[in-house]
């Protein structure tokens, strides 16, 4: 079974009705990043960085995965699919597909503040200064903010350097590490870049389908009969 690799971003939950952070009306217009999602931003005030992620958890709970996330679970029937994903939503999952590697964290599970390693499921949207780990330290959000390194990297690496087929849908490819992540594909590999934009992607075998996610990922089906 070939091994196919999906590099997903923003847009691709969009068309869910999940805001965007750069897009016009996007949620950095509404907040300051330096506010809500740096380490200094949680040393300074906790509070408003739980009501900034509880607001995205309840948005989040509104949201249903669209058909571009339906798609790629389906594609499981054919090929090992593999998602690495910029989102920190849980749509993927909620589609079907089974083994999602998230980059910048997930935002339906918290961690200890003293001990990286516990981190807990939620079961609903609200996460509360007081709630704690069995350390009994305060829990934040599992999500990597910037000036954070971003651990799995090295697997997302690896992932893609395993990669029989890869497909970039919804991303800029601007926000780095994840978008370096297309320059360690094998030589010769196709490529397939699913987005309105049409980021650039330096590559011998790229195919560009200029749509947005759920009517991309119907052409990539139609495409991707050729090589199971």
């Amino acid at each position: 079974m070939k091994k196919l690799v999906v590099l997903s971003g923003a847009g691709m939950s969009q068309e869910s009705g999940l805001k965007t952070f750069r897009d016009m009306g996007g949620i950095w217009e509404q907040y300051d990043v330096t506010e809500v999602a740096t380490p200094e931003a949680w040393a300074r005030n906790p509070e408003l960085v739980l009501r900034f992620y509880n607001e995205r958890r309840q948005q989040l709970f509104e949201a249903q995965p669209n058909g571009g996330h339906c798609g790629i679970a389906e594609l499981e029937k054919w090929f090992d699919v593999q998602v690495v994903t910029q989102n920190v939503d849980n749509l993927h999952e909620r589609a079907g597909s089974t083994k999602v590697t998230h980059l910048h964290g997930e935002l339906m599970k918290a961690r200890s503040t003293i001990d990286a390693d516990l981190i807990y499921e939620l079961d609903n949207w609200e996460l509360k200064l007081g709630d704690c780990c069995e350390k009994g330290s305060q829990l934040r959000p599992h999500i990597v903010w910037f000036g954070e390194a971003v651990p799995e990297i090295p697997t997302a690496i690896d992932i893609v350097q395993q990669a029989d087929i890869l497909v970039v849908i919804g991303t800029s490819l601007a926000v780095y590490p994840a978008a370096s992540l297309v320059n360690y594909v094998q030589k010769g590999t196709p490529i397939y870049v699913i987005d309105p934009n049409r980021p650039e992607v330096y590559h011998e075998n790229v195919t560009y389908i200029e749509k947005k996610a759920e009517i991309g990922v119907e052409l990539l089906k139609k495409e991707l009969e050729k090589l199971k």
